[in-house]
């Protein structure tokens, strides 16, 4: 018998209202879309897409922190309880997050050692505080801080060293599944690798199952051990990293793989026309054609489903890489539904 996924969310949809200008009507915006995805014990999930796509609500979703208007998400074989309930709070234990602005995530009237101890206070975890500070010095020397560094305040440490506090205090409660929301993307390039590394190395050794929301594909390569990429959201290509980061399926994939700079040698860089929809006011059919240089009759009236591709494992929702239409030829817009995308030959 198949032992159920750590995480598994079904169907998952977030919806806000808000108005158009100061005295506008009401509107709703989807800012998730019926996004599904598992995620396996000790691996890592890559969730990429542009600013907006829905990425970050999506990893709130999983954690229980806003509820979905639809869908589902279970832990462990287990459906998430009701926010605020006993059952919630033994959850949420097991689950944590990393987030993109330490100096925020932290509180700068407190030392880091006292905030790396409070979840341990919270969940009853160490019944003497001896016991608690021993554990918060072991946190401290496995994301690669010194132990004497419990007394310094966020402010008495560099982006990268809070960062790894911040690490430490997700740790606290020995979580099997850790969501990082853009976690290097306020360090410096160097400090990031850094992060990552030490991200590589506590799940091989912890076990530890890991969300990467990001939306720097390099760094989503690194540490991932399969990517889905979101467009207005939802999951629009979902698969191992070479495939989908080497050889993309669906057209807004290519155009943001194509997006990566390779110094030293040439590339046909993707450049795609008009600006990304409006989430209040969603296209019909493929949210996605508008821009799509490959886009056909179907595409504006039928919304793709997000299915497995003959031949190669991966999920593709794009009636053209299902193969359930033909392309257009090369150099022309299909059934005159928008303009080609722009190649450009980038250094």
């Amino acid at each position: 018998m198949r032992k159920a996924p750590l995480l598994e969310a079904m169907g998952l949809t977030r919806r806000y209202a808000m108005r158009r200008g100061f005295l506008g009507r009401p509107v709703e915006v989807r800012a998730v879309d019926g996004v599904s995805l598992t995620l396996e014990r000790g691996r890592t999930l890559g969730l990429v897409g542009e600013s907006g796509c829905g990425k970050s609500t999506t990893g709130r979703l999983v954690l229980g922190l806003e509820m979905p208007d639809a869908g589902s998400v279970a832990f462990e074989g287990q459906p998430m309880p009701a926010p605020g309930t006993p059952p919630w709070r033994a959850m949420r234990a097991r689950m944590q997050m990393v987030f993109q602005d330490p100096l925020g995530a932290l509180d700068r009237r407190m030392a880091i050692g006292a905030q790396i101890a409070e979840p341990l206070e919270i969940h009853g975890i160490g019944a003497r505080r001896a016991e608690r500070m021993e554990r918060v010095a072991a946190l401290l020397r496995d994301v690669g801080l010194r132990p004497d560094q419990a007394v310094r305040y966020p402010h008495e440490l560099s982006g990268g060293q809070r960062q790894r506090a911040v690490l430490a205090r997700a740790l606290a409660t020995d979580p099997a599944l850790l969501v990082c929301d853009e976690p290097i993307s306020a360090l410096d390039v160097s400090i990031q690798a850094q992060v990552m590394n030490l991200l590589v190395e506590l799940q091989s050794r912890l076990g530890t199952a890991i969300l990467f929301v990001s939306h720097d594909l390099r760094a989503v390569r690194q540490v991932s051990h399969r990517v889905a990429v979101m467009y207005l959201g939802r999951i629009v290509e979902e698969g191992e990293p070479d495939a989908v980061l080497h050889d993309p399926a669906h057209p807004y994939a290519q155009a943001l793989v194509s997006a990566i700079p390779h110094p030293g040698r040439g590339q046909r860089r993707i450049l795609l026309q008009g600006d990304p929809p409006n989430p209040a006011d969603r296209p019909s059919g493929c949210a996605f054609h508008p821009r799509c240089p490959v886009a056909v009759a179907i595409c504006a009236k039928e919304d793709p489903m997000l299915k497995p591709r003959p031949g190669d494992g991966r999920r593709v929702a794009c009636h053209v890489a299902q193969g359930e239409v033909p392309a257009p030829s090369v150099g022309r817009s299909a059934a005159g539904l928008n303009r080609p995308a722009q190649i450009s030959k980038a250094a």
